[in-house]
């Protein structure tokens, strides 16, 4: 039988052929998820002329050339963070996900297989695999004790398979994706919906994970299940997760949902800098894979581009040596150097605009990523574009609209003031409105606790969260902020803590030499209203810039209100009598307070009160202006803590007790330093002679700051309008005050 077909069939059926073979080209043309065809080519091509990243490839390869030899573990899990089978199985994701990338760059088939090997022994074991033996999460994994850390493994295999996907066979492929990567994919988003389907850090790692593995399989279900959340799916709202957080937020979920909700305009991630880090990677990770493959989501315009705002943001919030301020839950010394960070600034410099400025910070980290955003970096450094990173003085507001208050950052020379008046910042928030930290040159100088956890040590709780971070870290007496009745900010309840936010009341730092920001709380104790105002002040009359800190109480009623200070250091002088104790005891029963030993205890007789003390060599004074009869108190963190779970750090405290509307008035100063090795000190003693109060009123606090050089300056807030076009006219002690805008300082 003859079948005859016209021209315009033969056209027809030649072009359906032309696009379907060019669509299944398309859909198996890898690596195509962070690493690109082109990108390897371009990479291959400049090996060996490009510094920064010849020096991260040999790192690399020296690292993944002795896992090879070592040969491959994948064991049977039982063990929480930092037991021996959670790091060996975290060990193996990275080292997969590096020796992919090194397969692709050096076209050496022993990587390729060291992956394939390994992945088929996981094929192996996951098959066999119950949930984790240990029960504490609320979400348990199979290869971990949580689904976080198995979303962790997914986002780095999907990674590697990625880089092999064309060198393993046909069924090779389906092996895995039918026997481990979709069951994977599943447990963590369908089968744990209290791990995926919530706007959470835990979430973000999920989304990034079902969706990566996704782009690679070109499974759209996949896709769309992280972009979206689970369809269908709702979760009951009294959820708590591990840390006692509530598991969703109005129910929303997937990765959009957790781009849109916890990220402010201006890119500051409510949980607070710790938790933005973490995320960042899986946020960044998943975008450029998308931005890849699914280049018509338009990932980096999203919400005006917050997720590459969120990166300025993130470094702005570290202190002088790229430390993370810990506010809420968050662990010291955690800092730009992490990993995670070096895919940010990377990804950030690639898609960004390419600021010279991310250059210094690459080139500080040492290090680039091994695709297309890290050889932008690395031939950008070569080519002399790299500028400094100028941290400067910043407001980030918080809150999906921008509204939920915010972190003000002031910055004069070396000090650095964080003023935290912040939503509450989901389940890793804490109960501190209107806190504060202060930092020299990176040191520490008035702390934020920070968490109450040794990340990834076992012996202390597995590496968890610890109780004490419930009853101490984030309870208000264990922050640099006000305290009445000895009770926390919303009784330290979630829920109500939740619906309310500082309110902010003043920013403004269009003059160098005084900058401040100001903010007020009513909902932290009904019935009270908190006013704080924090200056950052650089004056001649001073050896550094100089914190004059306001803090203005109104209530309806009587309380006692602590103010404490935690410091660092050695007390060596101050202006009033204290009496020591010989027998320790709590300063409380509970709210954070049975964790301080009271060790010494004073009483004003008015006036101002000095402390005086040396930290990291260098001297410090805390100035107070004091009413007859306040208490003034020396504690010590580590009260009722019989696992030394605590650090043992000292603490100042000024109560005011039978008060209804209070003020408290203090100034930090730096102002000299201790040389031991020629035994001498300089500038040891205060600059300041005296701080009056010259007025407090509804309207307007006037401040008066003299030197003992008898200079002396005023401060004047106007405490209900801040706009700055506003005219104001004060008399004081037969003195006429003018201005225009919301404070006065001559």
């Amino acid at each position: 039988m003859n079948i005859k077909f016209s021209n315009k069939s033969i056209q027809t059926v030649f072009l359906f052929c032309l696009c379907f073979f060019s669509l299944m080209s398309s859909a198996q043309d890898h690596p195509k998820l962070i690493l690109t065809k082109e990108g390897v080519k371009n990479i291959r091509l400049q090996l060996g002329n490009i510094p920064l990243f010849d020096a991260s490839l040999k790192e690399v390869k020296n690292e993944i050339d002795a896992e090879i030899a070592s040969g491959i573990e994948v064991p049977i899990p039982k063990d929480y963070s930092g037991g021996y089978t959670h790091e060996r199985h975290k060990r193996n994701f990275v080292v997969m996900q590096k020796a992919g990338v090194l397969y692709q760059i050096l076209d050496d088939e022993k990587y390729a297989n060291y992956v394939k090997d390994m992945l088929l022994q996981y094929e192996v074991l996951y098959k066999t695999l119950p949930l984790h033996p240990k029960t504490r999460s609320y979400a348990r994994g199979k290869l971990f004790w949580q689904c976080l850390n198995d979303a962790n493994w997914l986002v780095y295999v999907s990674q590697a398979y990625d880089c092999i996907y064309d060198f393993l066979s046909k069924k090779e492929r389906k092996k895995l994706e039918n026997n481990l990567f979709k069951p994977f994919a599943d447990h963590i988003s369908v089968d744990s919906p209290q791990f995926y389907q919530r706007v959470h850090n835990h979430s973000t790692w999920g989304n990034a994970a079902v969706g990566m593995i996704g782009l690679v399989m070109d499974d759209q279900e996949l896709i769309d299940r992280a972009l979206y959340g689970i369809k269908g799916v709702s979760l009951d709202k009294t959820a708590k997760d591990d840390d006692g957080g509530f598991l969703n937020k109005e129910g929303k979920a997937g990765f959009l949902a957790n781009i849109e909700e916890p990220f402010s305009p201006d890119g500051y991630y409510n949980e607070g800098p710790y938790y933005q880090r973490y995320a960042m990677y899986p946020f960044l990770i998943l975008a450029e894979g998308l931005h890849n493959i699914k280049p018509e989501l338009k990932i980096f315009e999203y919400k005006d581009g917050v997720l590459l705002k969120s990166i300025n943001a993130l470094l702005n919030l570290s202190d002088a040596d790229g430390e993370f301020f810990p506010l809420n839950d968050g662990q010291k010394g955690m800092s730009y150097y992490n990993s995670a960070l070096v895919t940010a600034v990377d990804i950030s410099y690639y898609f960004g605009g390419q600021n010279p400025g991310l250059l210094s910070i690459a080139e500080e980290q040492g290090k680039v990523l091994l695709d297309d955003s890290g050889l932008a970096v690395a031939l950008a450094i070569k080519n002399g574009k790299k500028k400094p990173f100028e941290k400067k003085s910043i407001n980030l507001s918080d809150g999906s609209d921008g509204k939920q208050g915010g972190v003000g950052i002031l910055r004069s020379e070396d000090v650095e003031l964080v003023f935290k008046y912040a939503s509450q910042g989901s389940s890793h928030g804490h109960y501190d409105k209107l806190s504060y930290s202060l930092y020299e040159n990176g040191e520490e100088v008035a702390q934020d606790y920070g968490l109450a956890r040794y990340v990834n040590i076992e012996q202390k709780g597995g590496g968890n969260y610890l109780k004490e971070n419930k009853t101490w870290a984030k309870q208000t007496i264990a922050h640099n902020t006000i305290v009445q009745d000895q009770k926390s900010h919303f009784n330290g309840t979630y829920d109500i803590g939740s619906k309310y936010f500082p309110e902010k009341y003043l920013f403004d730092i269009s003059n160098k030499e005084i900058q401040i920001v100001s903010a007020k709380e009513v909902n932290a104790y009904p019935g009270t209203e908190l006013h704080r105002t924090m200056a950052l002040i650089k004056d001649s009359s001073f050896v550094k810039p100089v914190v004059v800190d306001i803090v203005r109480v109104t209530s309806d009623n009587t309380h006692e209100y602590d103010l404490p200070f935690y410091y660092f250091g050695q007390i060596m002088k101050t202006n009033f009598e204290y009496e020591g104790l010989n027998v320790l005891k709590t300063l409380g029963e509970n709210n954070g307070y049975q964790h301080l030993f009271l060790e010494a205890k004073g009483v004003s007789s008015g006036g101002n009160v000095k402390m005086n003390w040396l930290s990291n060599n260098k001297f410090y004074t805390y100035t107070s202006v004091t009413s007859e009869g306040d208490d003034l108190l020396f504690a010590r963190i580590g009260a009722n803590d019989p696992e030394f779970n605590l650090r043992k750090d000292p603490g100042f405290i000024i109560r005011k007790k039978n008060t209804k509307n209070a003020i408290f008035v203090s100034i930090v100063e730096s102002h000299g330093a201790y040389s031991p090795i020629t035994e001498s000190a300089v500038n040891a003693y205060s600059q300041i002679k005296n701080i009056d109060v010259l007025i407090d009123t509804v309207e307007y606090t006037a401040v008066k700051i003299t030197t003992i050089n008898n200079n002396s300056k005023v401060f004047i807030l106007s405490n209900t309008n801040a706009l700055q076009e506003a005219k104001h006219k004060l008399t004081i002690n037969n003195k006429n005050y003018e201005w225009s805008g919301s404070y006065y300082f001559k």
